[in-house]
């Protein structure tokens, strides 16, 4: 028996493993991939801190609670903001080499936020950089990582967390805690920015077990993916640089939408690109960026020069298209401020734990100081639980477990339905992008219900496991769609005002 299970190996699992290793705790990570593989390495955009001159944690604070669309917590906001400058200094001790210039740390801005308070490394290569360094830490730590190793579900036994189970041998894992860090699940849509792991495996592993999900309608799409098979991310940061959006008639159109333009919050952006694709016949619009030079495009963004050179296109001579892309979970397993979920002896952190941290939309570059902040958190709660009452169920600290609204009652999982066909995944994710996309109604959702209800899937392998699970998480991503039938942040409901008339 380990002291602590990580399920995950991006910023928030590796932080929390490396923290609680650090404070004393026998540690294994398991990683259904290679280590290093998951969401975390593809991120472009960078990190957000209140750390240099001209900004303070308040701004930030202010800045994610409106994008966050009301349904932020402000203590959790607060958390994230007030430790982030710390996790910063703790990423450079670290080994993350940030991009400099002549003040010291640069520091770029992107949309949604009041001050330029970004930093990159690699100019759009920020994930890689960070999961780099985090990774050679494990190894050095000499911390026991499991590779190539699928999870399956939780094991609970009294109440309480006590292990995993894993396909193949040994079959079960056992630890004195576990923490979930598997990410989101971008893998629901046809269209994402996020790598084939991203499946929602601990989301949907800890609402079987019957840990507390919620905000599952809150999923969101990033503006500007590039429209080619894969849709790579184009960073929010080129528009932080200067490029526009226009549609097939080369007018720029988000000016007369919102007065931020380009840099209003991601579902604003999103919803006009969606809107105007579907008045120009489904035509994607396109980002143009030529004003901002082929020398400053190669250098500041080397990862979108090279996709988009490798998609046949010269963005810095030509307007390139885009479409919208599922990009991250804002829902997920309800945690309190240290990780603790409502299942005592279970932890969870970064994308795959609801902290209350975005409400119904993600302020942009977040996600890796949450992964950061709250791995911290997470790893110092786990160690302290785990010297002091190492065997005895631990109660959930009361009155911070909160749902920014009450969580639908359904299915916990496929046992509880009677299918008859199998899943295709391919199917599942054209009809959770057809009617739990961008746009949503009651109608669309009640036959996605429908036919979700007639799916099964058979968790022999990896592939039958992540399809349980986005069958699973699918189904209650609809549940709660239905449930907030009310138009907030991410979650657009299209037949709000037909139902308000009535």
């Amino acid at each position: 028996m380990t002291d602590l299970l990580v399920v995950g190996s991006g910023i928030a699992g590796l932080w929390t493993a490396i923290r609680a290793a650090e404070a004393g705790l026998e540690v294994t990570v398991v990683t259904k991939s290679g280590i290093g593989e998951g969401s975390t390495r593809w991120a472009q955009g960078g990190i957000a801190a209140a750390i240099l001159p001209g900004d303070a944690p308040e701004r930030h604070a202010a800045d994610t609670l409106a994008a966050g669309a009301g349904l932020g917590e402000a203590e959790a906001v607060r958390t994230l903001v007030e430790d982030g400058p710390a996790r910063i200094r703790d990423l450079i001790r670290f080994g993350v080499a940030f991009d400099g210039d002549e003040s010291g740390l640069a520091r770029g801005l992107e949309a949604a936020h009041s001050r330029a308070r970004i930093l990159h490394a690699g100019g759009d290569a920020t994930g890689a950089e960070i999961e780099r360094a985090l990774v050679d830490t494990v190894r050095r730590r000499g911390i026991r990582v499991l590779e190539h190793t699928t999870f399956v579900d939780l094991v609970v036994e009294a109440g309480r967390v006590v292990g995993i189970t894993v396909l193949g041998a040994p079959g079960e894992l056992r630890a004195r805690a576990v923490a979930l860090a598997t990410g989101g699940a971008g893998m629901l849509y046809p269209h994402t920015t996020n790598p084939d792991v991203a499946t929602g495996d601990g989301v949907a592993a800890a609402a079987r077990a019957g840990a507390a999900v919620a905000d599952l309608e809150f999923v969101q799409f990033h503006p500007t993916a590039l429209a080619v098979p894969g849709t790579p991310l184009v960073s929010e940061a080129v528009r932080g640089e200067g490029a526009v959006l226009v549609d097939a008639a080369g007018r720029r159109f988000l000016a007369d939408l919102d007065p931020r333009a380009e840099l209003a919050p991601r579902d604003v952006v999103a919803r006009a690109v969606w809107r105007r694709m579907a008045e120009q016949g489904g035509e994607p619009v396109r980002l143009d960026a030529t004003a901002l030079g082929a020398h400053f495009l190669a250098r500041r963004f080397p990862t979108i020069d090279a996709a988009c050179r490798a998609a046949g296109f010269d963005w810095a001579r030509e307007p390139v298209p885009v479409v919208p892309a599922a990009h991250y979970a804002m829902g997920g397993v309800v945690t309190d401020l240290d990780g603790r979920t409502s299942l005592p002896g279970l932890w969870a952190v970064g994308e795959t734990a609801r902290t209350g941290v975005h409400g119904a939309n993600r302020l942009a570059s977040n996600s890796l100081l949450e992964g950061a902040v709250f791995g911290e958190r997470a790893a110092a709660s786990v160690a302290a639980s785990v010297r002091s009452a190492p065997a005895t169920a631990l109660p959930v600290v009361g009155g911070t477990l909160r749902h920014a609204a009450p969580p639908p009652r359904v299915s916990r999982g496929s046992s509880d339905i009677r299918p008859t066909e199998r899943v295709d995944r391919g199917e599942l994710r054209q009809l959770m992008w057809s009617h739990v996309g961008l746009e949503r109604d009651a109608h669309g959702l009640a036959e996605a219900s429908a036919r979700l209800n007639g799916w099964h899937a058979d968790p022999t392998d990896r592939a039958g496991v992540e399809d349980r699970n986005l069958l699973d998480l699918a189904r209650l991503t609809v549940a709660a769609a239905l449930a907030r039938t009310r138009s907030v942040g991410a979650h657009t409901r299209t037949d709000e005002h037909e139902r308000q008339a009535a």
